[in-house]
């Protein structure tokens, strides 16, 4: 009888062969150990994908924890701008509202000066800064001529010729006829420059109004503007009350006297009247510390401590009550910029 000895390479005891139950051993026994192997080799394959597959998840997680914690401090950001910005627009407003209490004040001592001249005080964490001036300080474009517009424009850089042109330009768009001044322009020219408009032939509503008329740029308006109005009625401005600008453009006027002017009034204390000691106009006119109208503009500022600011620029009417109960009437409105 014959038995296997032996692996793959097993013989038959006691026989001449290897017998065929020794082949069928020997190939169990090495099936069995390629299904281990095989065995293995999946468990590892298994194994290994889902080794890559938590590793993208842990990612994919970590991309959308990331994404909503940039999203949540994101909308902080903004909440907290958004807060800033109206707080700082609510101080700016209470400085336009102190502004006009402070012009109202009965006791002439303390009673804010509407020369230009800042006030500065704190309001809920912000610092907030008025500049006040009164309407009468500034030129009437609805009135002035020539001998005030063309200086007036030289004051701020325009060549002689074009201030004499623009001057005219100015009267022709506010007056009720179709005639040309000699250097001026009437619907005719506004044609031929290519413009879809014309003069309107009545008085101007606002200062911007003025960009409009044939010749003018913004550059030449950004100058001007501190020194126009339409609310005055005035001709020439009132030196008690003029800014630079308007100073500068009073005919025979030097910068450094106009510089003088504006530093020994505000030199002087509330409730000063009489004249301003030592100066005079160009001409020998006194200027009197005192008149003044009830039209004002008021450029309130109020800035937060991290720099976040808001400008509040305003033309008011002081005097009897408003519409919405306020005693006094608003002309004009301007946001400026949020900083």
């Amino acid at each position: 009888m014959s038995r296997c000895v032996g692996g793959a390479d097993s013989v038959a005891v006691n026989g001449d062969s290897t017998d065929d139950g020794c082949d069928r051993a020997t190939f169990a026994t090495a099936g069995a150990a390629g299904a281990m192997n095989t065995a293995n080799l999946t468990h590892a394959h298994a194994r290994g994908v889902a080794l890559i597959l938590v590793m993208w998840i842990t990612a994919l997680m970590a991309i959308l924890l990331g994404s909503f914690a940039l999203i949540a401090r994101t909308e902080n950001l903004e909440a907290r701008h958004m807060f800033d910005t109206t707080s700082a627009r609510y101080a700016a407003l209470a400085g336009v509202e102190r502004a006009v209490f402070e012009m109202r004040n009965p006791n002439m001592q303390t009673r804010w000066v509407p020369d230009g001249r800042a006030y500065e005080f704190p309001y809920e964490g912000a610092q907030v800064s008025v500049e006040i001036t009164d309407e009468s300080g500034k030129i009437d474009l609805n009135v002035a001529d020539n001998s005030i517009l063309t200086p007036l424009l030289m004051s701020v850089g325009v060549d002689p010729s074009r201030a004499e042109a623009l001057a005219d330009a100015i009267q022709d768009w506010r007056d009720a006829d179709d005639m040309p001044r000699a250097h001026g322009a009437e619907a005719p020219q506004y044609a031929q420059a290519g413009l879809a408009y014309a003069p309107t032939n009545r008085m101007f509503q606002t200062v911007s109004e003025v960009q409009q008329v044939l010749g003018m740029n913004y550059e030449i308006f950004r100058r001007i503007e501190p020194a126009i109005t339409v609310y005055s009625n005035s001709r020439f401005p009132n030196a008690a009350f003029a800014p630079l600008e308007a100073l500068r453009a009073i005919p025979g006027m030097t910068d450094e006297l106009a510089r003088q002017i504006i530093a020994t009034r505000q030199a002087m204390p509330p409730g000063t009247t009489g004249a301003l000691s030592g100066l005079t106009l160009p001409g020998g006119a006194a200027i009197m510390a005192s008149g003044g109208g009830s039209t004002y503009s008021i450029k309130s500022r109020a800035t937060l401590s991290n720099g976040v600011s808001t400008v509040f620029d305003a033309s008011i009417r002081v005097g009897g009550v408003s519409n919405n109960g306020r005693p006094y009437t608003v002309l004009r409105w301007r946001d400026g910029e949020n900083g």
